[in-house]
């Protein structure tokens, strides 16, 4: 490019319009170096984001203060939280065997009476006997305190499917759970129509593994030859008959058992034709008999209770016959 001479170019357009109005203001220069006559301003004189003293609420923190910060005690949170002492477990088995019955004692109450088929066991009985999986001598020992204390029904006597089953409980127990039972009860009385087909003694029955019983229970609920039962009842002597054989076949596996306990319901009388047949074949076997608390009988003769005079009888049956005189009961 050919150079210019100084001064010999376009003018600009600012020095255009300058030219063409006149004179141009003076434009003041400040300097790049601030006096130090002009004050600073302070920073208290813009606005912060932090709140001042003035405004500042203590109540909101103290609504954020934990119970465990108004503690008296000094304040360690670097000190490690305290370990809990485990504590050692306690030695059962090392108790004295004397003991341990009496805790197995304890554990089995209001379990029952008598063992038998029923819908209740697994409530009464089955939670508690969790116990038997503690270890082998626990088992032991709380088996035989259990089963021994326990008498066990040979035949099922609750209505319902129980009743008509196949297999009773003395046939589902376990050989030593049978050789711990030291009593059996034989209840008569249900079924006095048609007795189940299961009412039958057979091997499968466990009898002869019940080698500690020595007493045996027979409750009678109710006594077909009353005349009441006339009309619903079989012809000659049928339940008489079966309840006879029942009792010698259960003794019959069991020629160990020493004496027959004898109970019943108070409508059942010795003297009927049931009774009489069977404490005849106990005294044939020349065993000792003995009487249940809840009729009350004794080796005395039975005594019949006096005859209650119904208030709605006719009036012949209230006259005396010798003299006519009107009994009032």
């Amino acid at each position: 490019m050919r150079g210019r001479k100084p001064g010999t170019g376009r003018p600009s357009r600012a020095a255009a319009a300058g030219s063409g109005s006149g004179p141009m203001p003076a434009i003041p220069v400040v300097s790049s170096t601030v006096s130090s006559t002009v004050p600073t301003p302070l920073s208290s004189a813009y606005p912060s984001t932090y709140a001042s003293e003035a405004e500042y609420d203590i109540s909101e923190e103290i609504g954020k203060l934990t119970l465990n910060s108004l503690s008296l005690e000094s304040a360690t949170p670097d000190q490690p939280k305290p370990k809990r002492i485990k504590q050692p477990p306690f030695r059962f088995l090392d108790l004295p065997s004397e003991l341990r019955l009496k805790v197995y004692e304890n554990h089995f109450v209001n379990t029952g009476h008598v063992l038998d088929l029923d819908p209740d066991n697994y409530k009464r009985i089955h939670q508690k006997l969790a116990i038997l999986r503690t270890c082998r001598t626990i088992y032991v020992e709380a088996s035989y305190c259990f089963y021994s204390a326990h008498p066990v029904r040979i035949f099922p006597t609750h209505p319902g499917r129980f009743f008509k089953t196949k297999k009773p409980l003395l046939a589902r127990m376990k050989p030593g759970q049978r050789a711990c039972l030291n009593s059996l009860e034989l209840r008569l009385g249900p079924g006095w129509s048609k007795p189940p087909r299961g009412w039958e003694v057979n091997q499968a029955l466990g009898l002869s593994q019940c080698v500690s019983v020595t007493k045996l229970t027979v409750f009678v609920e109710c006594d077909p030859g009353n005349h009441i039962f006339k009309g619903f009842r079989q012809p000659g002597g049928f339940y008489e008959t079966f309840t006879k054989n029942l009792l010698a076949g259960v003794l019959e596996e069991m020629p160990w058992v020493q004496r027959v306990e004898f109970d019943a319901w108070p409508s059942v009388k010795k003297s009927g034709a049931l009774m009489k047949g069977l404490i005849d074949l106990i005294t044939s076997r020349s065993l000792r008999i003995t009487w249940g608390p809840e009729r009350g009988w004794t080796d005395a003769e039975e005594v019949d209770p006096p005859a209650v005079i119904h208030n709605y009888a006719p009036l012949d049956s209230l006259l005396n016959a010798t003299n006519n005189i009107l009994v009032l009961a």
